[in-house]
């Protein structure tokens, strides 16, 4: 009996330890398994050619995209811009000679005029009183501008009647602030710009320059003529005029949008023959709103940051496009 007992306590030992033997197995596979093996015929991952190096593309396309400009040789012009309105040439206000009541107008705006002509008609006769009508007579040729007065009115000496002009020859009248009235002259060139005339652009020259600022406004008055007669320009347009000041020939000139102005200083940014950045502070002189001098801190030839110039630091590795 006891040898039965002992047959079959070694039969369910070898019975366990086939079972932990068998389910240890299975765990391991079940391990295995869970791992996603590399595709048939890939490269290890430390061969793999993807890695970015030093000098490769892919550290290229990184480099921050930059558009240069050469340092030349050229002119810069100093301008000022002003508005101004567009006068006849010769404006004359016409007054009645006695006062009294306006009994009729006679031309209307626009309408030609010749010196002598009469206007309108005052009628000077007050009550128990009555006198013939005064003429209101045109003191120059020319054309009708406004009137000033209506049928009706009451009229003295000092009333405006009409205003004549001659509209043959038209100005810009403008007003120069009083920090440039020393660079404004005779015969300064300009170019006159106009709302109606979008896109055009017409030479004139200063003709008139008032000798004295009206302490009020502290600015100058000027007149300008045009160097041709154009019918689409009228008085009473809005006139943009910009009048260079100054030229200088001969110097070095950067794009005005490649200066970076920090507090007082002028930064630019050059690129050497290894793509590298370089900030330059630069001294500048004339400048418009396109090109700037520069008076030192560049040679000619240097390539000079004017796109993306703003996102560089000294020093910074770049891409040069188009």
């Amino acid at each position: 009996m006891r040898k039965k007992n002992r047959f079959v306590t070694l039969i369910l030992v070898a019975l366990t330890g086939i079972f932990v033997i068998g389910m240890a197995f299975l765990l391991i596979q079940r391990r295995q398994s869970s791992q996603p093996m590399p595709p048939r015929g890939a490269t290890p991952p430390a061969q793999t050619e993807g890695t970015p190096r030093r000098g490769g593309t892919s550290a290229v396309a990184n480099r921050t995209p930059v558009r240069v400009v050469s340092v030349i040789q050229g002119s810069v012009e100093s301008s000022i811009v002003i508005n101004g309105d567009v006068l006849a040439g010769k404006e004359v206000s016409i007054y009645p000679s006695v006062a009294g009541k306006l009994a009729s107008t006679r031309l209307k705006p626009g309408e030609a005029v010749f010196r002598g002509q009469v206007l309108a008609m005052v009628n000077p006769s007050r009550p128990g009183e009555v006198y013939e009508q005064s003429p209101v007579v045109s003191t120059i040729d020319g054309t009708v501008l406004s009137v000033q007065a209506n049928t009706g009115d009451t009229v003295t000496a000092n009333t405006v009647v009409y205003v004549v002009g001659d509209i043959s020859n038209i100005v810009v009248e403008s007003f120069v602030p009083e920090r440039f009235s020393a660079s404004i002259h005779e015969r300064l060139a300009a170019d006159v710009s106009f709302e109606a005339l979008r896109g055009e652009s017409f030479t004139a020259t200063v003709s008139e320059v008032s000798p004295v600022l009206d302490p009020s406004s502290r600015t100058m008055r000027i007149r300008l003529n045009f160097a041709q007669k154009d019918a689409r320009i009228k008085p009473g347009m809005f006139a943009q005029a910009s009048l260079v000041t100054e030229t200088r020939s001969g110097v070095l000139t950067i794009p005005r949008d490649s200066v970076i102005n920090t507090y007082g200083s002028f930064i630019v940014f050059i690129v050497d023959e290894d793509s590298v950045a370089h900030q330059v502070e630069i001294s500048i002189g004339l400048e418009n709103e396109e090109k700037i001098e520069v008076i030192s801190g560049l040679e000619e030839g240097d390539r000079v940051v004017f796109e993306g110039q703003n996102f560089l630091t000294d020093g910074d590795i770049v891409r040069i496009v188009d």
